[in-house]
């Protein structure tokens, strides 16, 4: 190896390490938002479930082994 490419990897690496740590940091340190929004309710589901309909009973018939 020679000199040149061995400083070119130590500056490289600094370099990620600098910038990786102000990208922690800065994860870190955001700010909350200003205003939590309230969550919305659960979404309405239909009280069908589940169907037994004739393309699903043709799939289980194919899908037999």
């Amino acid at each position: 190896m020679n000199i040149e490419s061995i400083i070119g990897r130590r500056k490289f690496l600094k370099s990620a390490t600098i910038f990786g740590g102000l990208a922690v940091l800065l994860g870190i340190v955001r700010p909350a938002p200003a205003g939590q929004k309230e969550p919305q309710g659960q979404p309405e589901h239909s009280d069908q479930g589940y169907r037994l309909t004739e393309h699903v009973k043709k799939y289980y018939e194919t899908a037999r082994l």
